[in-house]
């Protein structure tokens, strides 16, 4: 399974005239900090737009796949309260799956992989100053933002999407890899919000890359749509209202050129999506969303197991 991902990846890096694949997607909730069981879905497939999904998610309720967690805090022999040893592990409970073992993040190993993420100056002055607003954990993580920022350069990305701006981190984490001609459409609808980001933006000297749109994102991309801006955009990233993930899902898909990237963010929902207890509305959008992206008759689909934790779980799209 790890040489099949090995195999998707290193076609997802050919130029744009090549077969195209998968690029990847990495995925676990930092805010869930019991193990869980994380897969990865890549799903190829011909549509009369072509499209390859990859999603970072549970696999779903229907393979009727029972996860169960090991779960060991001290090594055999030693004591975790002296020697402070952090060791989780998940195993899905179907043997015919080889007994793999998936790392499952505790806070020590996740400040270490914070610790190793390249987060520009200005970056990090907007992280800290997101961090005493109210709702401050809707900002995407650092380890997301530089995914993100990596993905815009590997696809040379120069026409952008944001759905869901708050106070501007991911998007000015993109604006900053984004060539001098490149745009970004930001889309917001809180205006204190984005008044913070178009500050940051400034500092970064990133404004003339950055479209903001203050507005129902719904509305914004089918304006867009409406001025025939329809396969014209490189990459898109969403992370707003949850309840609309099919909407804006189905209006980028039309902006979005062949070949191009729509990031989905929080696809696991903090492990909600596995929890059939949990029937709220967000979740139970995410989870449709999840499950109409696994059965679309469009796609092909390809399971790769996970083993880096990236925020709250993505699910990364690939335009054919």
């Amino acid at each position: 399974m790890f040489f099949q991902f090995l195999h998707m990846v290193t076609w997802a890096l050919l130029p744009r005239w090549a077969s195209p694949l998968l690029i990847l997607s990495p995925h676990l909730s930092r805010r869930n900090l019991l193990p869980s069981t994380i897969y990865s879905t890549a799903l190829l497939g011909r549509t009369s737009g072509r499209l390859l999904h990859i999603s970072s998610s549970i696999l779903p309720a229907r393979i009727g796949r029972q996860v169960r967690a090991r779960n060991s805090n001290r090594l055999p022999g030693s004591c975790s309260f002296c020697c402070g040893v952090e060791a989780s592990v998940a195993v899905a409970s179907d043997d015919n799956y080889g007994n793999k073992q998936v790392i499952s993040v505790t806070p020590r190993l996740y400040d270490y992989l914070l610790t190793n993420v390249r987060e520009p100056e200005i970056l990090r002055e907007l992280r800290e100053e997101t961090a005493t607003m109210r709702g401050s954990q809707m900002q995407v993580s650092p380890d997301q933002a530089q995914l993100l920022a990596m993905l815009v350069q590997i696809l040379g990305a120069e026409k952008c999407i944001e759905v869901g701006v708050y106070t501007g981190y991911s998007s000015l984490a993109i604006a900053l890899v984004l060539p001098e001609s490149g745009r970004l459409v930001a889309c917001e609808r809180d205006a204190v919000c984005l008044e913070v980001a178009k500050r940051y933006y400034d500092r970064a000297g990133v404004s003339h890359k950055v479209d903001v749109k203050h507005g129902l994102a719904a509305d914004v991309l089918r304006s867009m749509i409406q001025l025939g801006e329809t396969c014209s955009y490189d990459f898109a990233f969403v992370d707003a209202e949850k309840r609309m993930y099919q909407e804006y899902f189905e209006l980028l898909l039309q902006l979005v050129r062949v070949g191009g990237l729509i990031v989905m963010d929080n696809v696991l929902w903090h492990g909600k999506v596995a929890n059939p207890l949990v029937m709220d509305s967000k979740t139970l959008s995410i989870r449709n969303f999840n499950r109409s992206v696994m059965e679309d008759k469009r796609v092909s689909i390809s399971m790769v197991g996970g083993r880096v934790p990236i925020g709250d779980g993505m699910t990364i799209c690939r335009k054919l």
